[in-house]
C-alpha cells in the first residue's frame, strides 16, 4: 500500500515572521510561491507552492501583526506563541507580553483553542530567575491564559553559539532534581488548575514523574485529524525519541530583531543588522533578492 506525503509550512523556527515579516508572508501566499535559500549552500533555492502546502505552523513571540491576514490562508493551522518571563537584559526586543496575551486570546477566537499552544521556552534558572521567580511567573500566565489554550509546552536552555557568547547576561546555574520535581510539580498543579496540560517536546528530563505529559511540539496526530492526510516525521533528531511531524522552514537564520541572549538561530550581531536591512517585502525571498546563480528547485510534497 503506498503512502502519500503533503507538506507542512513553518513560520518558523528561525525568525519571528508572524511579529516582524506578516506583510511579506501575506504577499508571497498571495503570489502563489515562496524562494527559501539553503542555509548551508546559499546558491540552492527551494521553490515552495502554496498549492502544495497543506497546513501552517507559526511560531512567534508577537503574532499581533500577522492577525489581519489570517482569514486569508485557508488550510489548518498551528499557532504556537511564546510567552516568557523574561526582561529586557534576556529578550531585548520583546514587547509588552500583555499585549501578546491578548492577541493570543484573539488567535483562540479566530481558529479555536485547539489551534492554539503556548511555549514557556526556553527555561533557565539564575540569581535573578528563580525556581520561585518561574513558579509565580507561570501560574500568573496560565491565569491569565484560561480558556485560550489547552496546551503549554516547555523546554529548558541548551547551549548554543549564541548562549555561550551571552553567560554574563544569562548567568545560568545548574538543575538539581529538586529543581525540577518543584518545578515539574508547580508547573502541572497551575496548568491543570486552569484546564490546560503541560509537556516538554525532546527533552532528556520531560518531568512526566511530576505531572507533566510526554508529547510532541507539532504532533501527528493533529496535523493529520485536520488534514486527512500522513506525513513524515522530522528527520533533524532521527531515531532519539522526537516524533515531531516534517515541516519546511521558510525562515532565515540571523534576522530577527527580537535579539534574545538564549536564540540557536539568531548568533551573529553584524549579520542580523545586515538582514534585516536586506529585507523587502515585495521579493520572493525573505532576505535579499535573486542573484544570477540561484539554482532554483521546487520542492516536492
Amino acid at each position: 500500500m503506498l503512502s502519500y506525503f503533503y507538506m507542512i509550512l513553518f513560520a518558523s523556527g528561525r525568525t519571528d515572521i508572524p511579529a516582524f515579516y506578516a506583510k511579506w508572508f501575506d504577499a508571497r501566499y498571495e503570489a502563489g510561491y515562496f524562494d527559501v535559500r539553503n542555509p548551508f549552500f546559499p546558491t540552492q533555492v527551494s521553490r515552495i507552492l502554496v498549492s502544495n502546502i497543506d497546513a501552517l505552523v507559526f511560531c512567534s513571540k508577537n503574532p499581533t501583526p500577522i492577525l489581519p491576514y489570517l482569514s486569508h490562508y485557508h488550510v489548518p493551522i498551528l499557532f504556537q506563541v511564546t510567552i516568557t518571563p523574561y526582561h529586557e537584559e534576556i529578550e531585548p526586543g520583546v514587547g509588552d507580553k500583555k499585549k501578546v496575551i491578548e492577541a493570543m486570546r484573539t488567535l483562540a477566537n479566530l481558529l479555536g483553542k485547539d489551534h492554539v499552544d503556548v511555549r514557556y521556552d526556553p527555561i533557565f534558572l539564575s540569581p535573578r530567575y528563580s525556581v520561585a521567580y518561574h513558579l509565580k511567573a507561570f501560574d500568573h500566565l496560565v491565569s491569565a491564559l484560561d480558556g485560550a489554550t489547552e496546551r503549554i509546552i516547555v523546554s529548558f536552555l541548551d547551549s548554543y553559539q549564541n548562549t555561550r557568547r551571552h553567560t554574563k547576561e544569562l548567568q545560568a546555574r545548574a538543575w538539581t532534581e529538586e529543581d525540577y520535581k518543584a518545578v515539574g510539580q508547580g508547573f502541572s498543579s497551575s496548568a491543570k488548575a486552569h484546564g490546560m496540560q503541560v509537556q516538554t517536546c525532546y527533552e532528556k528530563r520531560n518531568l512526566v514523574e511530576y505531572g507533566f505529559v510526554a508529547g510532541d511540539c507539532i504532533p501527528y496526530d493533529r496535523m493529520k485529524a485536520w488534514t486527512g492526510k500522513s506525513f513524515p516525521f522530522s528527520q533533524i533528531r532521527p531515531g532519539k525519541g522526537c516524533h515531531c511531524v516534517q515541516t519546511v522552514d521558510i525562515g532565515a537564520y540571523n534576522s530577527c530583531p527580537h535579539r534574545c541572549v538564549y536564540c540557536y538561530a539568531n548568533y551573529d550581531e553584524k549579520e542580523i543588522a545586515n538582514n534585516i536591512a536586506s529585507h523587502h517585502d515585495d521579493s520572493s525571498f525573505l532576505i535579499g533578492e535573486a542573484r544570477a546563480d540561484d539554482n532554483i528547485t521546487i520542492r516536492k510534497r
